[in-house]
């Protein structure tokens, strides 16, 4: 599957109970931020609670599942805007690549590196 594949499917799957972009742009933020805390904190407790980090497969599963709810929500968001999941991808490797030419990929800080 490609990411337009990808956006095409999760769409799909989009409800909202306000028709607004501030409205969806909030919402999928929200989200976002939501998913993303939650495999964070799975990943926290793998690590500091868990066998010292050992990924077991199911513990892989549930964090490949957490990502997947992270992805929809920042597919959706690129959407909204205008975008896509391609045109994300493509413009922060074309950010690394310059900051990679400048030598300044591990020094820094903020998007202007």
């Amino acid at each position: 599957m490609d990411f337009a594949e990808y956006e095409a499917a999760a769409a799909r799957t989009a409800h909202y109970k306000q028709d607004t972009m501030e409205y969806k742009l909030m919402l999928l933020s929200m989200g976002l931020a939501g998913e993303s805390g939650e495999a964070i904190d799975k990943i926290k407790k793998l690590v500091d609670y868990a066998d010292g980090g050992t990924v077991t497969d199911e513990k892989r599963k549930m964090l490949v599942s957490e990502l997947g709810d992270v992805l929809w929500y920042l597919s959706q968001l690129a959407v909204q805007l205008g975008s896509s999941l391609t045109e994300v991808a493509q413009a922060n490797i074309t950010k690394l690549a310059d900051r990679a030419e400048r030598g300044v990929v591990t020094k820094g800080e903020g998007d202007k590196r």
